[in-house]
């Protein structure tokens, strides 16, 4: 879109200076500049002195004699509340309040369910970064406060600036909903913001920078500060990898040293143990921890996306926003998403296309039907479904998504085993539209990941998800399938340790025989001491399936004498079924067992999960 003098406030050598600039202006950039003008427009214009950051202050006797507009006095401290799943959050709020401190500022900094919500009526400035999880949920540490702010006890707040930084995922159909809860509700309730919500899917680095750039340049006043918001993201970078060279963007390859099937032969369900080596990368991790994991999409779905649009494998193309180029087949094997559609992309695809069917689908009335759509169908889909395209693969390949990471959860204790790191992944296969379809990352590891190969991984610190300070302390562990994982590194730490505190697993598959993951290592810490109880649930093996819930139930009585002798529990696994069972479950034992009403027993699992003696890595 071009400006034109007759219908703008500029004149005509500004509208020629703008219209050459605008369109030269990234995603990134346009956020940016919007942010700018804002603070401009909400401080004025505060003199910006070259030496350092701009401080606002109240205006001088010439100034008022002048005539000028008396600016308020605006203060120095600023709020950072974080609510985080697995991390991001935290680590980008503690870089984010270092930086603000270095300039100044007076900085709280605490996570949502450690915050006083009543002390909200004080704050002047307000900072929220906070991720979404599950289908459209707060993460577990933002849940009371975001209950708080909507509801009747909410206070206005007309005297508040903030800013919402939500991360989320474009997979996903509530894409950053907290963020944007968050954002709707402060503004409800009177708040001014300092700079617009920023909404951050998988690739987050650019719009975190720029929302960052944002909000101290809000803060300071007119003042721009880009090298210190790219700073702080570069110190999350850094906190991820701890003393590591190697971290989300620049991540280790691990050589592959063990990989083996846990599953007993005539088992429906193939799950893998891999163990990789740290050797030489400098890389440690503490229980509780997740392994990004960068793997390669399925070498045949490549192919078939390539000939479906009549390209050259070996055509140049663009391999990441940092201009680094390789083979059309590289790219489209380890750089870029394929096996994902988002409404994001189909809007851009759309743009490539004169295919009336996709326009029509991306119509507001038919949101039903693109949310069907795009639920169990990949590229390849979307280029048969909507032929003939006549794009070069240069300029497709750029409205891709990154190919993200993969996080698992550890299941080794680096102590017990030193440079090395063990995960565990469920190879996931299924039929959908006609096609067979394979889980990116846990079919690649299954299939094609053979002992001398390598693995690009980096560490992924989970500060919400962590054994007891004191070794002596009861755990109470529960996690089916896969969710075992991380108890596996809790027990091997725990062994190390020569901790003495109890510890209980709830362990939950479909068959016995064939699916009792590390069954042999329960056994042996059984033998040892480490582990002191375990209970099982095999769905499959009995008429009525029975899951680690039911387990839970009938153990109700002795599960709420370890909880009042202070025990942590930790809940890993299915976020959608088995993470909500497990939790109704406990409530209902503590309901049952310490004569409360609903209402109280539901209090008290909130109250653990403030004290963090509830945590959950759910998915």
């Amino acid at each position: 879109m071009q400006l034109q003098v007759t219908n703008s406030p500029f004149n005509e050598e500004q509208v020629e200076l703008l219209n050459r600039l605008l369109p030269t202006l990234t995603q990134t950039q346009q956020i940016w500049l919007g942010g700018y003008i804002s603070a401009l427009t909400l401080q004025g214009a505060a003199a910006v002195s070259a030496a350092a950051p701009a401080v606002l202050a109240a205006p001088s006797a010439s100034t008022a004699a002048a005539g000028g507009a008396a600016e308020p006095v605006r203060s120095r401290e600023v709020t950072v509340l974080f609510g985080s799943q697995t991390g991001n959050c935290q680590r980008l709020a503690s870089s984010l309040s270092g930086k603000l401190k270095e300039q100044g500022f007076e900085i709280t900094v605490s996570a949502m369910n450690s915050f006083k919500p009543n002390t909200l009526k004080k704050v002047e400035n307000l900072l929220i970064l906070v991720s979404t999880h599950g289908e459209g949920e707060p993460p577990d540490n933002a849940r009371s406060f975001h209950e708080f702010l909507n509801s009747k006890r909410a206070p206005r707040l007309e005297h508040l600036r903030f800013s919402v930084l939500a991360l989320g995922d474009t997979s996903y159909e509530f894409f950053c909903q907290t963020g944007k809860d968050f954002d709707q509700r402060l503004e409800e309730l009177g708040g001014q913001r300092l700079s617009p919500r920023v909404d951050c899917d998988l690739d987050y680095d650019e719009p975190v920078a720029a929302w960052m750039e944002q909000v101290i340049t809000a803060l300071n006043g007119a003042g721009s500060a880009p090298a210190i918001a790219e700073e702080a993201v570069l110190a999350a970078e850094h906190a991820e990898s701890l003393q590591s060279a190697y971290s989300r963007n620049h991540p280790f390859h691990a050589e592959v040293l063990e990989n083996l099937n846990l599953n007993g032969r005539g088992s429906d369900r193939e799950t893998r143990h891999l163990e990789l080596s740290l050797a030489g990368s400098n890389i440690t991790f503490e229980p509780g921890d997740a392994l990004g994991v960068y793997p390669e999409n399925h070498p045949r779905l490549v192919e078939e996306i390539i000939a479906a649009m009549g390209w050259n494998p070996e055509e140049p193309v663009l391999l990441n926003k940092k201009g680094e180029e390789g083979t059309l087949h590289e790219a489209l094997l380890r750089h870029y998403e394929i096996t994902v559609l988002t409404k994001p992309l189909l809007e851009q695809a759309a743009k490539l296309s004169p295919a009336a069917g996709l326009h029509e689908l991306l119509l507001p009335d038919r949101a039903p039907e693109l949310k069907e759509y795009i639920q169990g169908r990949d590229l390849l889909d979307l280029i048969q479904d909507f032929s003939p395209w006549d794009v070069p693969a240069r300029s497709f390949v750029t409205i891709l998504r990154k190919l993200p990471a993969r996080l698992y959860s550890i299941a080794s204790s680096y102590n017990a085993n030193p440079d090395e790191v063990h995960f565990t992944v469920r190879a996931v296969r299924y039929e959908s539209h006609g096609r067979e379809r394979y889980g990116v990352c846990s079919v690649h590891c299954a299939e094609r990941v053979q002992p001398g190969d390598t693995l690009p991984i980096y560490i992924q610190n989970n500060p919400n998800f962590k054994l007891p300070a004191n070794p002596e302390v009861p755990v109470i562990m529960i996690g089916p399938g896969t969710g075992v994982a991380p108890f596996r590194s809790f027990l091997e730490e725990r062994e190390e340790q020569g901790a003495e505190g109890k510890t209980w697993l709830f362990y939950g598959d479909r068959h016995f025989v064939t699916d009792f993951l590390y069954q042999t290592d329960w056994q042996r810490m059984l033998k040892d001491g480490v582990l002191t109880k375990l209970d099982v649930a095999f769905s499959r093996d009995t008429e009525e399936k029975v899951y680690v819930q039911h387990r839970i139930l009938e153990h109700s009585r002795e599960l709420y004498t370890w909880l009042q002798e202070g025990a942590h529990v930790y809940v890993c696994g299915d976020e959608k079924h088995m993470a909500h069972d497990v939790h109704s479950a406990l409530i209902s034992v503590i309901q049952a067992e310490g004569g409360l009403s609903p209402e109280a027993a539901a209090a008290y699992l909130d109250h653990l999960q403030q004290e963090q003696r509830y945590q959950r890595d759910v998915y």
